[in-house]
């Protein structure tokens, strides 16, 4: 796997830092101006995103009547454009969409409907993300469960095979991303008693979604539902959560305890930068270029490629190609000491080797 420019990085900002600023802190100062959405590029982005979605819906209950067969790969590729919707609801949960809150949140809380994702309780959750990820004292709400070595050699036998159950990628990119958008999603979980806003949430998502189901139901039958609604939403959510796998869990990402961890160098260096296909990139909105995104979530995704194109050393920073990416699904665990993610077989190994 390549190796990530962490040195690089740290040399650059050093120079740009002041008084107690850290080196990926000086970078927020930085990447400040890139903050500010344009209204119409927004608006425009929106709408090459939604109105294909909704052609190609249309295209596929026509193709019913051809074949269940093309019905079907037409919703597959249909999948891909729910990821760029859900990309932009995840912009308008940042605040970077619009520059007025309230257009940002109902955008997404109309896109939420389409993704499966009550808005207000994604937005809570995924700022918990935000706001912890790569502190291992502080692992739970938003993301992919990842035990230290020390963690999981510590656990019964049972608790080892539940572990390894759950990291299984037929479990993990299979089963994993049908439920938490299909079930989960369908109540507040983690936040159940955080008010009623997250309630009010989730329900209210829940009773558009179940409207549209029955409106499709009473026009067309099971058949839509069954080879349009679910291979979409299904193929579009296995693509999210490798998405959000890949972004943090590769071989030299950054976990510390809660005393050495820094919310700006586990934003810079604990996120990948997914170096997609240029169709593929569009259609993830930019998201694999997620090391700037987390050091600086305000960024619209149209312009995370202006900071590319303007900082070399972030674009260069934690590459990952899409052929490397694969490889990531067969690591497991945090190795403290080497400060890296490491496979199952290379835990064993050490320990014949020991």
């Amino acid at each position: 796997m390549r190796r990530t420019k962490k040195k690089a990085l740290t040399r650059v900002s050093s120079s740009k830092s002041t008084g107690s600023s850290g080196p990926a802190q000086a970078w927020v100062q930085i990447l400040a101006k890139y903050r500010n959405p344009d209204p119409i590029r927004s608006v425009f982005e929106l709408c090459v995103s939604i109105a294909p979605f909704l052609a190609l819906w249309g295209i596929a209950w026509w193709a019913l009547s051809v074949s269940y067969v093309l019905a079907f790969f037409i919703s597959v590729l249909n999948a891909l454009f729910l990821v760029r919707l859900f990309a932009i609801q995840h912009d308008c949960g940042h605040g970077s969409f619009f520059s007025n809150s309230q257009v940002s949140d109902w955008v997404g809380r109309a896109l939420g409907v389409l993704t499966l994702t009550p808005y207000d309780v994604w937005r809570r959750t995924h700022s918990i993300h935000h706001a912890a990820s790569g502190n291992l004292d502080k692992r739970g709400i938003g993301e992919i469960s990842t035990l230290t070595v020390d963690e999981y050699l510590g656990k019964t036998r049972l608790g080892r095979l539940q572990y390894r159950t759950y990291r299984n990628p037929f479990f993990l990119f299979g089963l994993a991303p049908s439920y938490l958008f299909l079930l989960q999603n369908r109540l507040p979980l983690g936040l159940m008693r955080a008010g009623w806003k997250y309630w009010v949430s989730a329900m209210g998502t829940n009773a558009v979604i179940f409207v549209i189901l029955f409106l499709i139901a009473y026009f067309g039958g099971l058949m839509p539902i069954l080879f349009i609604f679910l291979p979409t939403s299904i193929i579009g959510a296995t693509i999210g959560v490798w998405l959000f796998y890949v972004q943090h869990q590769f071989e030299e990402a950054h976990w510390d305890t809660n005393d050495d961890w820094q919310v700006h160098d586990a934003a810079l260096h604990g996120s990948s930068h997914y170096v997609l296909p240029p169709v593929l990139q569009w259609m993830t909105a930019n998201i694999g270029i997620h090391h700037v995104h987390h050091l600086y979530s305000r960024i619209p995704f149209y312009r995370l490629t202006e900071v590319l194109r303007d900082h070399r050393e972030l674009a260069e920073a934690q590459q990952l190609s899409l052929r490397e990416s694969f490889a990531c699904a067969r690591l497991h665990l945090w190795d403290e000491s080497q400060r890296k993610l490491l496979s199952f077989a290379q835990v064993r190994a050490a320990q014949k080797a020991s």
